[in-house]
């Protein structure tokens, strides 16, 4: 029985386009009954073997198309699972010091309210609304910043973080910013050590206070602080683990320390968790709400 591959009509007639192996087959079979005397053989044949050229012809073509589709399928979906491993991160790390005002901010997010707090011993998490027009939602993560606790929950969360907040004390800057600069340089190389780097912000916090330090202050010391650790840290014998990927100091070798020269992008922003009215006030973090809209 033949299983014909396609129809085509020309000039009036209906014609079926079958393989070139049945062609041949047919025209053999074809020209043996017709023998010498077969006029209609002989009328068919030509035809016969004009489809055959032509499906011979075609089979380049349309092994290009199939080629082509299956890399852009192939395309798609790895863009699909790059996207599905994106969006999978939600988490968003707020961390720092003690008393940097991590936790007030963690509430004043999530309630817009005032709430007195006392350092955490352990993490806190809840889901956000973000502020834009898709609704997303996002996970807030309020780590502790003992010194004994920080670089504990940083390692257990760092890998589902979308986005670190880094808070810093703008009031008490001037005399904590040796420590500082320690805790943000190992925050910034595990973070560019992970797959999927995450977005950083450096929120200024305290902002409402007479003697806090502006956000342009505040990057200035710390790149002179964090210059100053590269020095010595890279005097000291290696301790990094030799399966990890982050890298053995912060930004370009042999020249003064930026956060421009980093691989992910580093930005600062001014707020206030308790207002600049007081325990009664609204919150001062409007920038910080937009730039997680941003990141979401």
């Amino acid at each position: 029985m033949l299983r014909f591959a396609g129809l085509r009509r020309a000039q009036g007639h209906v014609a079926f386009v079958v393989p070139g192996s049945v062609i041949s087959a047919m025209a053999s079979a074809d020209s043996r009954r017709m023998g010498n005397g077969g006029g209609v053989g002989g009328a068919f044949q030509p035809y016969l073997d004009s489809l055959r050229q032509e499906l011979q012809q075609r089979d380049p073509t349309l092994l290009s198309v199939v080629v082509a589709l299956l890399a852009v399928l192939l395309t798609l979906v790895f863009w699909k699972f790059i996207r599905s491993r994106r969006s999978s991160q939600r988490a968003v790390l707020l961390v720092g010091l003690c008393d940097s005002g991590k936790t007030l901010l963690f509430v004043r997010l999530l309630t817009g309210l005032y709430r007195d707090t006392q350092t955490s011993i352990t993490d806190s998490s809840a889901a956000y609304k973000v502020n834009n027009n898709r609704g997303t939602n996002l996970t807030l993560i309020d780590l502790p910043g003992h010194e004994s606790l920080r670089l504990q929950f940083l390692e257990r969360f760092k890998a589902s973080a979308r986005a670190i907040v880094f808070v810093v004390d703008s009031a008490a800057f001037q005399r904590e910013v040796k420590d500082v600069a320690e805790f943000l340089y190992q925050v910034l190389l595990d973070s560019i050590g992970l797959k999927n780097t995450p977005s950083f912000l450096i929120a200024c916090n305290k902002q409402d206070i007479t003697m806090a330090k502006s956000a342009k202050l505040i990057q200035q010391q710390l790149e002179k602080e964090i210059n100053t650790l590269r020095v010595t840290r890279s005097a000291a014998p290696s301790t990094l683990d030799s399966s990890s990927t982050a890298p053995a100091q912060l930004g370009k070798k042999g020249k003064e320390f930026e956060f421009s020269q980093l691989p992910l992008k580093v930005e600062f922003l001014e707020c206030s968790a308790k207002g600049g009215r007081g325990d009664a006030g609204s919150a001062d973090i409007q920038d910080l709400e937009k730039w997680l809209a941003k990141i979401a």
